[in-house]
């Protein structure tokens, strides 16, 4: 049974920081690449960030470049994201999510998904 659990998330300021974590069993981890979503209210899932197998490939959206970092550790089972200079927009619900092929979990095309974690930037 395939497990996938974010956390990392919270409260902060605008202007703050936050490292979430991704961290999946039941499955071999470094065969998939993996990935970030958001979603805020009233607005569709998308994309954050995406990373391939090996971490060799990321892919991050322009509105957090700069920003945003994606990260793995194979030997942990775990994903990263380092938020810095975080804003009031960047509030939103994160999902983490993980498919055999790096295209197909950069659009979300993925049948691994988390619970998500809340993250909220106050002005």
């Amino acid at each position: 049974q395939v497990q996938v659990a974010e956390s990392g998330g919270g409260l902060v300021q605008a202007g703050g920081s936050l490292r979430l974590s991704c961290t999946i069993s039941g499955l071999p981890f470094g065969d998939y690449a993996m990935a970030w979503f958001r979603q805020a209210p009233g607005q569709e899932r998308k994309k954050v960030a995406c990373i391939s197998d090996n971490g060799d490939t990321t892919s991050v959206v322009s509105s957090v470049k700069g920003r945003f970092a994606i990260s793995r550790d194979n030997a942990k089972n775990t994903m990263y994201m380092q938020m810095n200079s975080l804003k009031p927009d960047d509030t939103a619900m994160y999902y983490c999510a993980a498919a055999k092929r790096f295209g197909s979990v950069c659009t979300g095309d993925a049948d691994n998904w988390g619970q998500g974690t809340q993250v909220t930037v106050s002005s």
